[in-house]
Order: C-alpha cells, then sequence, then structure tokens
C-alpha cells in the first residue's frame, strides 16, 4: 500500500526501542512508489516526543526512500537549499502514517554544499543504550559513506534541478 499523489499524510520517527520520537502533521504526497516518496510541507507543526511542539520555518521537499538507510529534507531558504538528512531505517508506509525509526546520525548540507556530520554522540549513547546490534551498526555507517557520496556527486535529492522541479510541482496543488 501507497499513500496517493496529492494526499497528506503524518510522518512518524521513533528511535531503535520503539518509542515515538516526533511526528510531522503532514506532507504532501507529490510521489508515490512502493520503494519512495517525495513529498512537501510549509510550516507544518511537529510534536516531539518531550512535548514541545513547533512550527517548520519555510517550505521543505522531502524524500523517503525503501531502498537506503537515510531520509533528506530539502529546505528552501532565501539564501538557498539546505538539507538535513537523517540515518534512518527505510520507511514503511501503513494508514497512519510513514513512519521510520531515527538513528540520531546526521548530516547538515549547505547551499554550497558543504556539509557537517551531527549527533556522533547521540549515536554513541543511544547504541549503547538501545544495544544495537554491531551488523546494525556496519548498515548505519556504510550508508552514512553512502549519503556523503551522494552529496559529492550531487546525486539525487542533491541534484541541482530536483528541489526546483518538485517545488514547483507543489505549488500546483490547491493549498
Amino acid at each position: 500500500m501507497v499513500p496517493k499523489v496529492g494526499e497528506r499524510i503524518e510522518v512518524h520517527s521513533y528511535k531503535h526501542d520503539g518509542n515515538i520520537h516526533r511526528i510531522w502533521e503532514e506532507i504532501m504526497v507529490l510521489k508515490s512508489q512502493s520503494n519512495l516518496i517525495i513529498g512537501a510541507n510549509d510550516r507544518v507543526l511537529v510534536n516531539e516526543s518531550d512535548g514541545r511542539i513547533w512550527r517548520t520555518r519555510e517550505p521543505a521537499i522531502t524524500y523517503f526512500t525503501a531502498n537506503y538507510w537515510f531520509n533528506i529534507i530539502c529546505m528552501i531558504r532565501t539564501d538557498g537549499i539546505y538539507y538535513y538528512c537523517n540515518i534512518s531505517s527505510p520507511f514503511v508506509y501503513d494508514e497512519e502514517a510513514l513512519k521510520y525509526i531515527d538513528y540520531d546520525l546526521d548530516i547538515k548540507v549547505f547551499p554550497d554544499m558543504t556539509y557537517i556530520i551531527l549527533d556522533e554522540d547521540e549515536f554513541e549513547e543511544h547504541q549503547k543504550q538501545m544495544q544495537y546490534p554491531d551488523v546494525l551498526k556496519k548498515i548505519l555507517y556504510k550508508q552514512l559513506h553512502t549519503l556523503e557520496r551522494w552529496i559529492q556527486q550531487r546525486k539525487g535529492p542533491f541534484s541541482p534541478e530536483f528541489v526546483d522541479k518538485w517545488y514547483e510541482h507543489y505549488l500546483t496543488f490547491p493549498s
């Protein structure tokens, strides 16, 4: 089962232990396949597991794949496109929401395509606390390196035309 193009769905992020981490109230589905969902949102509510609620500040294109252990949020700001990349499980979708497990390791990419790896300390803490198996740690670091190659090669969501194409498409839907 996959959502329909034009449908608005929730996104649920979990931790390895099954606890909810974060919920986005909606993304508008722009492309829907069993292994890929591209969506968009603008100023949506986000609920944190600690009870905080906040609203995103800018339009974003979201890229969720079932083939890789990461997802990518492309934030459209006045000074360029910033990317926030989560090392995560491949997504699953059910009638409730698009869901994935967040594994803490993140990459923030700037408009000039330089990037920094974030939250390695949080990853270390959680992998001990939740006892990630060694095979999982190997997968996650391998996927981190795959994501770095995508950034360097301007592949997928990092290609120059990706965000423009999907944002233009998003603007064709009624708000």
